[in-house]
C-alpha cells in the first residue's frame, strides 16, 4: 500500500484536495484518480488544480461558483468519483496523507468503511486545538454520542474511506449540507449493515481554520436532532 501513499504524496502537498480516490486496479498496481472539489472558493483552488501536471494520476476539478456547504460538496466528489476505494480528506491536509496506509489495513480485512479518529488512545495531535475548540469538541461528542453513534469516539475528523458500494448507497441518501453530514453518513452505513472501523491518526489543528466555531455548532446540533428524528440511533 505504500506505493498509493507515495503517488498521492507527490501531488497532495502542492494543492487544496477536497478529495482523494484510490482505485485498486491490480494487486501490485494502482491507479489513482484524483478529485478536487471546491465549494465556491474564491482563492484560486480550482485554477491552481486545473493547471496542474498530475503525472500518472487522473485530475478530477470540480467547481461550483455558489457556495452550499461542506456536506453536499463531499457529496458530490464522492458520487461523480470512480474508484473502488474512495478516502475523503480535507483540504487543510490536517491528517497527513502517509495515515491513509493505516486505512487501507483494514479495509483489506474486509472492513466497508474505515475512519481517522483523533480522540482513541493512539490518535497523535500536533498540533491540537486551542482550549475553546477542544471544550466545544468534548461538548459536541458528548451530545452526538448520547443521542446516536455511541460506540465511535470521533465522527469528525475529515479522513475516512468508503468502498464504492458503501459511497454509492449512504452518500445517495445524504441529506444534510452542512458539517454534520459525516454523522448521517456513517449512521446509513450502520443502518445498511456495513463494517465499520475506528482507527487512531495523526492530525495537526489548522489556525487559519475558516469554520465559525459558535454558529456551527448550534447548527450541528440542529442537525444531530433532525438525524436522530429521522433514522434513530444506530446503536450496535
Amino acid at each position: 500500500m505504500s506505493i498509493m501513499t507515495g503517488l498521492l504524496k507527490s501531488i497532495l502537498p502542492r494543492l487544496i484536495i477536497v478529495l482523494v480516490i484510490p482505485v485498486d486496479a491490480e494487486e501490485h498496481d494502482f491507479a489513482v484518480e484524483v478529485m478536487v472539489v471546491s465549494d465556491a472558493s474564491n482563492d484560486g483552488t480550482a485554477d491552481l488544480a486545473r493547471d496542474f501536471d498530475p503525472g500518472k494520476m487522473t485530475l478530477n476539478v470540480l467547481a461550483s461558483t455558489i457556495g452550499r456547504g461542506k456536506g453536499r460538496t463531499v457529496r458530490r466528489g464522492m458520487l461523480a468519483a470512480r474508484g473502488q476505494v474512495l478516502l475523503m480528506t480535507d483540504a487543510d491536509l490536517a491528517t497527513p496523507i502517509e495515515e491513509l496506509d493505516k486505512l487501507l489495513v483494514w479495509m483489506d480485512q474486509g472492513y466497508d468503511v474505515v475512519i481517522g479518529s483523533r480522540a482513541l488512545p493512539d490518535s497523535v495531535l500536533c498540533p491540537p486545538q486551542g482550549p475553546l475548540r477542544r471544550f466545544v469538541g468534548w461538548v459536541f461528542r458528548k451530545l452526538r454520542r448520547a443521542m446516536l453513534l455511541p460506540d465511535i469516539h470521533d465522527t469528525q475528523c475529515g479522513f475516512k474511506c468508503f468502498t464504492r458500494e458503501v459511497a454509492d448507497e449512504v452518500f445517495s441518501r445524504q441529506l444534510l449540507d452542512d458539517a454534520a453530514f459525516d454523522c448521517e453518513v456513517l449512521l446509513l452505513a450502520r443502518m445498511g449493515g456495513y463494517r465499520i472501523k475506528e482507527v487512531g491518526v495523526s492530525w495537526g489543528h489548522d489556525p487559519d481554520s475558516r469554520i465559525k466555531l459558535i454558529s456551527e455548532s448550534f447548527r450541528m446540533l440542529r442537525s444531530l436532532i433532525s438525524i436522530k428524528w429521522r433514522l434513530g440511533s444506530g446503536r450496535p
